[in-house]
């Protein structure tokens, strides 16, 4: 049957809230799920994904590829019968304004030596 097919994944956030469990087809694309990742998105947290090359999934402590299919990343762990696996969302957000001037400030100051040899 169709239903036994299906695999049943939530999405764990940097703060522990999840999304989902949901039930995907094995030829579910990792880009696929970043996009539902973007829609479901918690509107009330602070750092919100743009895009999704913001969005980076893991599984199995790897980082999962765009081009890679459930069928792919779900070999790397395994599967329980009736499980829910856990797939883990890192967000890589642009750098904000601040940290670039303050990467400017940092770079005259590694420039020069300190070191007094006595």
């Amino acid at each position: 049957m169709a239903g036994e097919d299906l695999v049943e994944l939530k999405f764990r956030l940097a703060d522990g809230t999840d999304i989902g469990p949901s039930k995907y087809s094995p030829a579910t694309t990792v880009a696929s799920l970043k996009e539902i990742i973007l829609a479901q998105w918690p509107k009330d947290k602070e750092n919100c994904p743009k895009t999704t090359q913001d969005v980076k999934l893991i599984n199995g402590g790897k980082i999962l590829e765009n081009n890679s299919t459930l069928a792919d990343c779900t070999l790397l762990v395994g599967e329980l019968p009736g499980g829910v696996i856990t797939m883990h969302v890192v967000l890589r957000l642009p750098l904000s304004d601040k940290n670039n001037e303050k990467q400017q400030d940092d770079t005259p100051k590694k420039s020069g030596c300190s070191c007094t040899i006595l």
